[in-house]
C-alpha cells in the first residue's frame, strides 16, 4: 500500500488508497491499512477501491460507543482505516484489537473486532484466577477444523477469543496461511462449573501445514484449473517438475481458483498483476493464458514484458520453492515447497 500525494484543495482533503481485500488458502492472510494524522479542523477522505468514507477529525472518537457493533464483516474494497473511520474509531485501535499491523491485508468475509476483547489481546492473556476461585473454575481447550473460506480472524470471532490468543495457541503469525482440514487449537477459557461436572477437553496437537496438505482433494473447479495448467505445460514441452511447480504455485496463490480479486490488482490463478505487465485484467483471468505466462519461454504471450519459469536461467537446478519464487517474488517463498508432494500426485492423476 502507498499514500498518494495530497490533493491541493481549499478544504485540505487527502486521498488515501488501500489495497483490494483478498479472500483465501489459507492460505489463504491480513488487512491493508493506512494511517493518517488529523487535526482538529482538517477533513480527510479515505478512498478504498472506488468507495470513500469522509470523516471529520473532530467527530472521530477514540473509543467505541454503546452503539458501536462488536464486530464487522469485511467486504470487497474495505480497508481497516475506512472501517475504523466509518465506526468512529481510531485505526490503530482496530489494528491492535485484531492483532494486525499497518501492512496487513484483510479478506472479504474476515470478521474484525470493533471493541477490545474482554480478556484482553496482550501477551498476558486472561487474568489469573484468584486462590478463592481456583477450585471453582477450570480452563478447557477445544479445536477447530479449518473449512474452505475460513480465516484466522473469522475463527477467532466465532469462538469469542482474541486473534492474538489464537495465534499464540497455534504458534502462528498474522501472515500464516491455513488450509482446509488443518486442526487449530482454540485457547481455553475459564468457566464456573464444578470440576467433577465438566470434563476438560484435551487440546489437540496442531497439524503442520504439510500434514494438512497430504490427501487434499481437489473439487471440480480446482481439478478443471489443474488440468488446464497441465495441458498448457505439455503443449510447451515443460518437464514434469516445471508443471508441478506451476500447480503448487497456483495452489498457494489462489487455492487453484480463478479469483477476481487479490492483493493490490492481483487476479486469477497465479495472482498476476496487470499493472506490472502480466496482461489486462481479462487476460490474467484467462486460465490458459495465465498458465502460458507463468511458464514463459519462446511462446510467452507477454513477450519480454514478464519473466516466466522457462526464462529463468538454471531453474531446473533450483530448489522447488526457489524456482517458483523466481517467478512470483512472493513475501512467503517457502510456501510453494510445502505443496511439492501434492503437486506431483495431482500431475500423476490428472495429466
Amino acid at each position: 500500500m502507498r499514500r498518494l500525494p495530497a490533493l491541493s484543495t481549499s478544504t485540505g482533503s487527502v486521498a488515501v488508497w488501500g489495497t483490494i481485500a483478498l479472500s483465501v488458502s489459507g492460505s489463504p492472510g491480513a488487512a491493508a491499512a493506512v494511517s493518517g494524522e488529523t487535526t482538529d479542523t482538517a477533513t480527510r477522505t479515505i478512498a478504498a477501491v472506488g468507495r470513500a468514507v469522509t470523516a471529520s477529525a473532530s467527530a472521530i472518537a477514540t473509543a467505541p460507543t454503546a452503539r458501536t457493533p462488536r464486530t464487522y464483516t469485511v467486504v470487497r474494497g474495505d480497508t481497516v482505516s475506512a472501517i475504523a473511520a466509518a465506526h468512529g474509531l481510531r485505526t490503530a485501535d482496530v489494528l491492535a484489537w485484531n492483532g494486525l499491523g499497518w501492512r496487513s491485508i484483510i479478506h472479504p468475509g474476515d470478521v474484525l473486532r470493533l471493541t477490545a476483547a474482554e480478556n484482553g489481546t496482550g501477551s498476558a492473556g486472561a487474568a489469573k484466577p484468584s486462590k478463592s476461585s481456583t477450585q471453582a473454575s477450570h480452563t478447557s481447550s477445544t479445536s477447530h477444523t479449518v473449512r474452505p473460506g475460513d480465516t484466522l480472524w473469522a475463527i477467532a470471532a466465532r469462538h469469542d477469543c482474541s486473534l492474538a490468543a489464537l495465534l499464540r495457541a497455534n504458534d502462528l503469525t498474522t501472515g500464516a496461511i491455513i488450509y482446509p482440514g488443518e486442526k487449530l487449537t482454540i485457547p481455553g477459557r475459564s468457566s464456573s462449573a464444578k470440576p467433577a461436572a465438566v470434563r476438560p477437553a484435551t487440546a489437540p496437537t496442531p497439524s503442520s501445514p504439510k500434514d494438512a496438505m497430504r490427501g487434499t482433494r481437489l473439487d471440480a473447479e480446482q481439478t478443471k484449473n489443474a488440468r488446464v495448467i497441465i495441458a498448457v505445460g505439455r503443449e510447451r514441452g515443460v518437464s514434469d517438475r516445471g508443471i508441478a511447480i506451476a500447480l503448487a504455485t497456483a495452489m498457494v496463490e489462489s487455492w487453484l481458483r480463478n479469483l477476481d480479486y487479490g492483493t493490490y490488482d492481483s487476479l486469477g490463478l497465479f495472482q498476476q498483476r496487470p499493472s506490472t505487465g502480466w496482461g489486462t485484467p481479462d487476460q490474467v483471468r484467462d486460465p490458459r493464458r495465465a498458465a502460458a505466462a507463468f511458464f514463459g519461454g519462446s511462446d510467452d504471450p507477454n513477450g519480454s514484458d514478464t519473466r516466466g519459469l522457462l526464462d529463468i536461467a538454471g531453474w531446473e537446478e533450483m530448489g522447488f520453492s526457489e524456482a517458483a519464487q523466481a517467478v512470483q517474488r512472493s513475501a512467503y517463498p517457502h510456501r510453494y515447497g510445502q505443496w511439492e508432494s501434492q503437486a506431483y500426485e495431482w500431475l500423476a492423476r490428472l495429466g
